[in-house]
């Protein structure tokens, strides 16, 4: 198994085979070019995790490369070759994103040890960013973006009820994103394949609200000219949001109760209940 792709960029080519030879012996993948523009070319092509160039080469200079580089996303980790001469465009290049730089000739200890904490940092980069987006999807959900510990509070309760089938009860002022979490809840639950139903209690007269949500018979009232499923039965296997539940009066709160508790409901003119698999948010 290979510790990393490297790619080496130095226009002598016995430097190169130093530098691949010393790098495959501790069990890296390496790439070799002579200049900086083949270098880019490649590099469109595949991915390296780090790169070690020399500093002074024929066209486009080490300096360059480091500049392309750190333009990348996630930037690829470069490493400047240098002669004594040239200590103060090494550190140059540093500010301008290279991540250290090596004296020639150069000490194969020296090397190993440089490309060996190159490697310690692209591991832990790797690591944050996989945290990143662990935390990323777990905190934002539906939408809902929040990095408060109080909204991290709300996504930890919201994962753990989504997987059961418990009826949850989502208390807010007006306009704080109650439907958004009981969207959520519905979509990261096992009933996330069937429709999720939603109703505004406080929207229907209260002369209608029992048939809206229970549904009614032929001829249970004047304009009842055939059967009506409520909202309940149109919910069966999947959940039914009641939004403004505390706007019901005090009998039609007992039988929404009635169906939470036997999980049946009764259509308004009939005497049979129905049985109904719903999840109430």
């Amino acid at each position: 198994m290979t510790k990393g792709q490297i790619l080496v960029v130095d226009d002598e080519a016995a430097q190169r085979e130093i530098l691949r030879t010393i790098l495959v012996a501790e069990g890296y993948q390496v790439e070799a070019v002579k200049s900086a523009g083949e270098a880019l070319e490649k590099g469109g092509r595949k991915r390296f995790d780090l790169v070690l160039t020399d500093l002074r080469m024929p066209g486009a200079d080490g300096l360059s490369l480091v500049r392309e580089l750190s333009r990348e996303d996630p930037p690829t980790l470069v490493i400047i070759m240098t002669g004594f001469g040239s200590l103060d465009s090494a550190e140059q290049a540093m500010k301008q994103g290279a991540f250290d730089y090596l004296t020639k000739p150069l000490e194969r200890d020296n090397l190993l040890r440089i490309v060996g904490r190159a490697f310690d940092r692209i591991a832990l980069i790797q690591e944050n960013r996989l945290l990143r987006q662990q935390l990323e999807e777990r905190y934002r959900i539906e939408g809902i973006v929040g990095s408060h510990y109080r909204m991290q509070e709300v996504f930890d309760k919201l994962h753990k009820v989504s997987s059961s089938s418990s009826t949850v009860l989502i208390v807010g002022e007006s306009g704080t994103g109650k439907e958004l979490i009981a969207r959520a809840i519905h979509r990261h639950g096992p009933r996330r394949d069937r429709t999720f139903v939603a109703v505004s209690c406080a929207a229907i007269p209260e002369t209608l609200i029992e048939s809206e949500l229970f549904g009614y018979e032929k001829g249970a009232f004047t304009g009842a000219m055939a059967r009506r499923q409520g909202l309940f039965e149109a919910a069966d296997k999947s959940t039914l949001f009641l939004d403004e539940i505390g706007e019901l009066n005090v009998n039609m709160q007992s039988k929404v109760l009635r169906a939470l508790q036997e999980r049946e409901i009764r259509r308004v003119g009939s005497h049979e209940s129905v049985k109904v698999d719903v999840r109430i948010i």
